[in-house]
């Protein structure tokens, strides 16, 4: 089984090699775009030996006729792929299982495609997903990915989407063992600026073993997405669907571990952001966000590459409280607000410590940006964004806006963005917590020290001590290797 994604394999030997195998058989059915998956087999030769069937349903009438009405009436969508593999796969085994289902590995491709209409008033992209046996007669895996279409031309995205499609196809096949090579080779043949992949998930007997939320994780660290989403029960989400129509409280943070400090923010933050007069109090979503950056600060040098098990360790009490998550490479929170903004068009909010707008109005942050300071705040603080601010204990002095004094020159864009109702002191906040760094609280559990318990979450700290989690000494062999109770209460319940 190879290791390493060799790149010296493009796309028809790719598509050639899966026609050769003559266990490897099953049906294409692609909507919109074009049938560029499916073309790419038939022009490499030898199809005749994998393709059972190839089909579309451009018609919306004949797509729910052959796939089901949905819910939600929108045919580019996750909804529709499963309905496709559900049903293609289906009539596989309904046909052919007695027949050749011995000798055998059947597989159902489907996509279902946005590609940049006439006007180019829309944005291309796209669901792809594989449902395949890995044995004659065994039981299926599922891998599943949405895909972000850059190209400003119809044909070039078509021709993108035909690519991704033989390499997922052939990672299914070659590479599923290796996970982080199966990311990797779906870039063959094409490049960052030309798709985006923002959400994958493997399911099946044979991903058993595969951590989706790393997977979401090496999406954004190979760079093929900018962000990563996924929910409490670790399922991989798509951001956009989670997104969508929606408003969004988002905290960023290290989490390392999460104290009672993040829980107060979150629930006094969201609370006020939730008595705006434009905010449907019934339609928010609070999201918490980890940064590369944030996830490397534990080493010194910048190139390190991430502790996945750290990683994973912040994230599981996250989830425990029943978050979803956000993995961003955003380190200047213009961007974050620029990514969330080109999705909802709702008000959204910013919940910061006092240390973050001391930060956000630093200029040294913006020397790469050609308008500078005023360049990134025309992006922070648009119609749509809201910054709270909870306070600081520094020297003995509780720090807020009031008493936030910026560079002279820029006084009045403060008072502005004040008096705008862009920048807001969160208020009823627990003043006995505002002595808790999440630092001091890590020095204590690495180090022993009795009463760390009272600065986390109860929930945290049982957590902390079942799983040996950040230094916390114990017996590795009674350590609990269960991923926690991932659906556990969400933060923003009292809010």
């Amino acid at each position: 089984m190879t290791t390493i994604n060799n790149t010296n394999i493009g796309t028809k030997q790719k598509a050639l090699a899966i026609n050769l195998d003559p266990k490897i058989y099953g049906s294409f059915a692609e909507i919109g775009a074009g049938q560029d998956v499916a073309a790419n087999f038939f022009k490499a030769g030898a199809s005749s030996g994998t393709i059972a069937k190839t089909m579309s349903a451009y018609d919306m009438t004949f797509s729910d006729a052959i796939y089901g009405i949905q819910q939600v009436r929108r045919y580019v969508s996750e909804q529709r792929l499963i309905s496709m593999l559900d049903h293609e796969y289906g009539l596989l085994i309904e046909r052919l299982a007695e027949q050749r289902g011995s000798t055998t590995t059947f597989f159902a491709f489907s996509d279902t495609v946005s590609a940049l209409n006439y006007q180019k008033t829309n944005d291309g992209h796209g669901w792809m997903g594989v449902r395949f046996q890995l044995e004659p007669n065994g039981a299926f895996n599922d891998v599943v990915l949405h895909v972000k279409l850059l190209d400003n031309d119809n044909n070039l995205q078509q021709q993108a989407v035909g690519i991704l499609g033989v390499n997922l196809m052939y990672a299914c096949f070659y590479y599923n063992e290796y996970p982080p090579v199966f990311l990797l080779s779906l870039m063959d043949e094409l490049s960052k600026d030309r798709i985006q992949i923002d959400m994958i998930r493997f399911e099946g007997p044979n991903f058993s073993k595969v951590d989706n939320r790393l997977m979401s994780l090496h999406l954004v660290k190979y760079g093929f997405s900018d962000a990563a989403v996924f929910g409490p029960d670790g399922k991989n989400q798509q951001p956009s669907e989670v997104l969508h129509k929606k408003h969004a409280v988002v905290i960023r943070g290290r989490f390392r571990p999460i104290i009672n400090v993040h829980l107060d923010m979150l629930k006094t933050g969201v609370k006020q952001f939730m008595q705006e007069p434009d905010v449907d109090k019934n339609n928010v979503i609070v999201i918490a966000e980890l940064t590369l950056q944030s996830l490397k600060e534990r080493n010194a040098d910048e190139s390190a590459e991430i502790d996945e098990k750290d990683f994973l360790d912040r994230v599981d009490i996250l989830c425990s409280l029943g978050q979803t998550v956000l993995i961003s490479n955003f380190h200047e929170y213009y961007k974050l607000v620029a990514y969330l903004s080109k999705i909802t068009k709702l008000k959204l909010a910013m919940v910061l410590g006092y240390p973050n707008l001391e930060y956000i109005f630093s200029e040294e942050h913006y020397k790469d940006l050609p308008g500078g300071i005023l360049e990134s705040f025309a992006t922070l603080f648009s119609r749509k964004v809201k910054l709270f601010i909870y306070p600081t204990l520094r020297d003995g002095v509780i720090l807020n806006c009031l008493k936030f004094s910026p560079p002279p020159h820029l006084i009045d864009l403060y008072r502005y963005l004040i008096a705008n109702n862009k920048i807001e002191d969160i208020r009823h906040y627990n003043e006995n917590n505002l002595h808790i760094q999440t630092d001091i609280v890590l020095q204590m559990i690495k180090q022993g020290e009795e009463g760390w318990e009272k600065y986390v979450p109860a929930e945290v700290a049982e957590m902390i001590k079942d799983r040996c989690l950040f230094g916390y000494a114990c017996d590795s062999a009674d350590a609990k290797k269960d991923t926690g109770d991932k659906t556990g209460k969400n933060l923003s319940v009292d809010a």
